[in-house]
């Protein structure tokens, strides 16, 4: 996990994405990538130099009405001795029940990100750390290149105006890759999707379309990284 931890300090440092004071509450789905990013920043938290406070969210969809399971993630926190909090949401039946949506993933996305940004306020957060990794800002741009035929990607660091908060990435320069051998060297505790769209969305197409380019040309995913950068595309 040090590893990763030094990629999320690369991050900060370049885009100052953490100052003495904040609050910052990460957005831990229970997946491998949110729990690196707790344990990294919790981490970074010891020798950094900066003083903050974290805490962690998860929002239950409640897939099939019924809450999710997050009792390892409770234990992590306590380990780690960051507050945790589950919040419980109809976000499954309004996209899966109610209005059956082909393509759930973009209203999912928008729902979760309303619903963790009025929860950082409730929590009186002034910052929400989200993991985003290296590869999903190549998934990401892609997406938007060819899915909507416009040059983009989320920001390493996104200032809301209306929510009085910053969203913070700091594991966009952690490949994929090196998280899930951290995660599972560490013996994090995974919670498993339960989404009936897991593994059949348009990111997994595009993430499969580039690992066939990367198999052709080994640095392929590493080059639109690079153009990204210096194109300073999305404050890049």
């Amino acid at each position: 996990m040090q590893k990763i931890a030094g990629y999320a300090r690369k991050a900060i440092a370049e885009y100052s994405m953490i100052a003495p004071g904040d609050h910052i509450v990460v957005g831990v789905s229970g997946g491998k990538d949110s729990l690196a990013l707790l344990c990294a920043l919790r981490m970074l938290r010891d020798y950094l130099g900066i003083s903050y406070r974290l805490s962690a969210v998860t929002l239950d969809p409640c897939f099939g009405g019924v809450p999710g399971d997050y009792s390892p993630v409770a234990a992590l926190c306590g380990q780690l001795g960051v507050p945790y909090l589950v919040r419980q949401t109809q976000i499954a039946q309004v996209i899966f029940e109610e209005r059956k949506e082909a393509n759930p993933c973009s209203l999912c996305a928008r729902m979760r990100r309303g619903a963790l940004h009025d929860l950082c306020r409730e929590l009186q957060a002034n910052k929400l750390a989200l993991g985003h990794n290296w590869n999903d800002a190549v998934e990401t741009f892609v997406m938007n290149l060819f899915g909507e035929g416009r040059l983009g990607c989320f920001s390493p660091v996104t200032w809301l105006s209306r929510k009085q908060l910053t969203v913070i990435r700091p594991l966009i320069y952690a490949p994929e890759k090196e998280i899930i051998g951290a995660v599972r060297a560490a013996k994090l505790p995974v919670v498993s999707s339960l989404c009936p769209a897991d593994k059949h969305t348009n990111r997994q197409q595009v993430k499969e379309w580039l690992a066939e380019m990367d198999r052709c040309d080994h640095s392929f995913s590493k080059k639109l990284f690079g153009a990204m950068k210096r194109a300073r595309l999305s404050d890049w």
